[in-house]
């Protein structure tokens, strides 16, 4: 059994969405509802391997040890730099060691590996971050079960933050307050189940063809161009459907049980710049590393006088953000060229946008971001092809 896949995972869902439903009429508090068929479904789910299970339970506890020690030490030492580094650090330490087992000498060992881990880590750290800044005051116990084990995002997000789905969660809703919520979940589980079951799957067979593709034709310079194109094209659509797909169920199964999941996805293809591509493009990771790496690494940088100016700080943030963003995807050299790939095209956009005047006087004019449109689509769609892994397979098949 998996999240969203499967029919005893669709068969559990329907029952909890009847019941759901039943509970929203009542007006009726979703919080134990919720946090009991959360608990229900990750333990069905990671008891598929009883290993994932015993991971989960002892990543869980060692977690809720982390958050409420830092805690209490927040409030009785206040803001104390090495400790919250430590605490930090500490909350990371089972994702490390997860990553880690991808290196060819650890291989055969499998500490912490089950799935959703790199998102729950996302929601640990943001707590303690938080709790450093002041904004969280106090962490509850039952608030904090139910922030990591939310079935629909457990896996694979959108990555939620505690304040918001707190309040979410501490929430009752009238009647057709919840009917208008649960008939938007319904949409968003029906337009998800579209993309990744219907478009994704065409574009994956498409993506397949591409990378099978052999033969006396494939020789010819142009037409092996084509298949290059053509796979890089087909991968970031199927990646897109399949991922926007599953998010949009993830977000309209929140909606049923009365927690409003922000939206991961917003038309990236439409994106003019790279800058805006990652305001579009799985939005709820993008706006984690902004808000909680680049922004505190420019800033930080700004106050000890690092470098000259605020435009170096942000180009090597962007570098150094996306670099840790594609090691967060996996040790695999595909994805660290991914996101430094991108870490370097967000700099120069920055730089570009900043210093150029011919940006500045050309940039409203329709011919203008028609070119800038198109290249930025094509930018995105080679970083894909480096991001599936199959990039020299396909490029250089011939």
């Amino acid at each position: 059994m998996s999240f969203f896949s499967g029919l005893p995972f669709w068969t559990a869902l329907i029952v909890i969405a009847v019941c759901a439903l039943a509970n929203g009429l009542l007006e009726k508090s979703f919080k134990r509802f919720g946090i009991f068929v959360s608990v229900f479904i990750v333990t069905l789910v990671l008891s598929s391997d009883i290993k994932q299970l015993i991971y989960f339970a002892a990543y869980f506890i060692f977690e809720l040890v982390i958050v409420k020690i830092y805690e209490r030490l927040r409030k009785d030492k206040g803001r104390i730099s090495w400790i919250y580094h430590l605490m930090l650090l500490a909350s990371l330490l089972p994702l490390v060691l997860c990553k880690l087992t991808e290196l060819k000498p650890l291989s055969e060992m499998d500490w912490f590996k089950f799935a959703g881990i790199s998102y729950l880590t996302f929601r640990v750290a943001q707590i303690i971050i938080e709790l450093y800044d002041g904004v969280i005051k106090e962490v509850r116990t039952p608030d904090f079960l139910a922030f990591l084990v939310f079935f629909p995002t457990f896996s694979c997000g959108p990555i939620d933050r505690s304040r918001r789905f707190s309040e979410d969660l501490n929430r009752t809703y009238k009647r057709n307050e919840y009917l208008e919520l649960y008939g938007k979940g319904l949409e968003k589980i029906m337009l998800g189940l579209l993309y990744k079951y219907v478009l994704a799957e065409i574009f994956f067979k498409l993506m397949s063809l591409a990378v099978e593709a052999e033969g006396p034709a494939v020789q010819n310079p142009l037409f092996h161009f084509g298949i290059i194109v053509g796979y890089a094209y087909s991968y970031g659509l199927y990646m897109f459907f399949d991922f926007a797909g599953y998010s949009l169920m993830a977000i309209g199964t929140g909606y049923m049980l009365g927690i409003k999941v922000p939206d991961n996805f917003r038309q990236p293809f439409k994106s003019r710049d790279m800058k805006e591509f990652w305001e579009r493009w799985h939005i709820s990771l993008s706006e984690w590393f902004r808000d909680f790496l680049f922004s505190r690494f420019v800033m930080l940088s700004m106050r000890k006088k690092w470098f000259k100016n605020r435009l170096t700080s942000a180009s090597l943030g962007f570098i150094i953000n996306m670099g840790i963003m594609g090691v967060w995807h996996g040790l695999s050299i595909n994805y660290i060229i991914y996101g430094l790939y991108h870490g370097v095209l967000l700099a120069i956009t920055e730089i570009y946008q900043k210093k150029s005047k011919f940006y500045k006087k050309n940039k409203k004019k329709k011919w203008y971001i028609a070119v800038s449109w198109f290249i930025t689509l094509n930018l995105v769609m080679f970083g894909f092809l480096i991001f599936s892994g199959n990039f020299t397979r396909v490029c250089f098949s011939v």
